[in-house]
């Protein structure tokens, strides 16, 4: 089996964890029989400085011609000031709504071995294992009009009843696969547009009478995420509130250099992990590759429907914590505390050693 993957490093970090997922990558092809084909390409700021644009017609049409697509992260202080077409942040926009990734998945799981490196207590993490579903090419990130003056700013929230549907429809074939426990998160006490989001999912709900739907507006969302994270399996969410959420799960895990994520659409597929580029240890070869790590193996299973490689990824990633090594992000005393490059050689270590007959 052969697989055609575009890398888009980015800015900051993305560079050097990028550069770890595709050693992993390439250890489990030889390990698993499998074939990768890799083309790379700009995009953010650094394709800003290049072409004038956070990302050319070339590169977008790559990533439509490959069967899964890896970003690092994009953006920075550098390029703050540029008009919104322009930031490093607005090719990402572009590029999800290009590709029609209107499905993001962002799982929340606290390995034992990292359970005393929040700041939440133990006994509230242990055994957490829930999973974000953000819908991403709807909502306010993409409503119009938008835009502001001197005297105000403004935005607009909204869904059809098709972006609505497709996306309640995934998270509740995932919930049937895992505990059967939909959580549909909103505003419906004072946003129509929530009220409208209500209204579909609990229409889609009726083709689903074996998994249950639980109703949570946002803000309790977020406060029982840091108070009881247990209770969750699956988060269904709109773009905004989604993207708030599965940040604030990163007090769950310790660090947002542990999350990975998949954005998924009919045809094509983006994985990255959903930390930013971290400007101020760039090139310092401190960033935490294991989010990015972990997308590959969810590409793996999502995408290339290999999900016992998949798995071979996420056992290597688990005994190398439970060995003690940390990243400075999730180092607490007593821990091995190792670089960028070191957590990534012990992971393939760790896969090296494995039996995959």
């Amino acid at each position: 089996m052969s697989f055609k993957i575009m890398l888009l490093p980015g800015d900051g970090i993305g560079v050097e964890v990028v550069s770890s997922a595709v050693k992993v990558l390439k250890l489990v092809a030889e390990k698993c029989y499998i074939s990768f084909e890799f083309n790379e390409g700009l995009m953010g700021g650094c394709s800003y400085d290049e072409y004038g644009t956070p990302l050319t017609d070339e590169v977008l049409e790559e990533c439509r011609q490959t069967d899964a697509v890896l970003l690092g992260a994009v953006g920075g202080p550098k390029w703050e000031g540029l008009p919104h077409e322009s930031k490093p942040e607005a090719a990402l926009l572009k590029l999800r709504k290009s590709l029609g990734l209107f499905t993001n998945i962002r799982p929340a799981k606290v390995y034992d071995s990292l359970v005393n490196s929040s700041t939440l207590k133990p006994e509230v993490l242990k055994d957490t294992d829930f999973v974000v579903l953000r819908e991403l090419t709807g909502g306010i990130y993409f409503g119009n009009p938008r835009g502001y003056d001197d005297n105000r700013g403004w935005n607009t929230m909204e869904y059809s009843y098709e972006e609505v549907e497709r996306i309640a429809r995934i998270g509740f074939d995932i919930a049937r696969n895992r505990n059967k426990l939909v959580t549909s998160v909103d505003k419906a006490n004072v946003l129509e547009c929530s009220q409208f989001w209500r209204k579909v999912v609990h229409e889609v709900h009726k083709d689903y009478p074996d998994v249950e739907l639980r109703d949570m507006y946002v803000d309790n969302a977020a406060m029982q995420i840091v108070r009881n994270p247990r209770q969750f399996d699956v988060l269904l969410t709109s773009n905004l509130f989604g993207d708030i959420l599965s940040d604030i799960a990163g007090v769950i895990t310790g660090s947002l250099g542990m999350l990975p994520s998949a954005s998924l659409g009919t045809k094509h597929a983006l994985y990255e992990p959903i930390h930013g580029s971290a400007p101020d240890i760039a090139g310092k070869n401190k960033a935490n590759p294991l989010g990015t790590i972990s997308s590959v193996a969810m590409m793996l299973d999502y995408t290339f429907k290999q999900p016992a490689t998949a798995s071979l990824i996420d056992k290597a990633i688990e005994q190398t914590l439970r060995s003690g090594f940390r990243t400075a992000d999730i180092y607490s005393e007593g821990d091995t505390l190792v670089n960028t490059e070191e957590m990534t050689q012990l992971v393939l270590e760790k896969i090296e050693e494995m039996n995959t007959d």
